[in-house]
């Protein structure tokens, strides 16, 4: 089995996920390179901003600035980060990274 480049604590829903021993859970790579993703665009504040706006226009342009944003990870083959709103302030993000293909995000 290789070596994992990219190690982290699993986040889920706002916490960590804990383990039998209350031990914080690890998670690698792809996972690893998702949560890190996902959590720019929280921190970023452009899911609030898309909640807010109103007009379709302006909304098609967070979308532009979550592609943009997730496309600043290096991880990531620049050109492959789509962003679309299934339901109203729900974002799915969906992008290649270099060395372990396709990954989904939703915020």
């Amino acid at each position: 089995m290789p070596d994992k480049r990219y190690i982290d604590i699993k986040v889920i829903d706002g916490g960590w996920q804990m383990d039998a021993g209350q031990q914080p859970t690890e998670c690698s790579d792809l996972y690893c390179i998702a949560q890190d993703i996902k959590h720019a665009i929280m921190e970023s504040g452009l899911a609030r901003l898309l909640v807010a706006e109103r007009n379709p226009a302006l909304r098609a342009d967070v979308l532009v600035q979550v592609e943009q944003l997730a496309e600043l990870d290096t991880r990531l083959i620049p050109g492959t980060a789509t962003a679309t709103e299934s339901a109203v302030g729900h974002i799915d993000l969906t992008a290649t990274a270099y060395d372990y293909g396709d990954l989904t995000i939703s915020v």
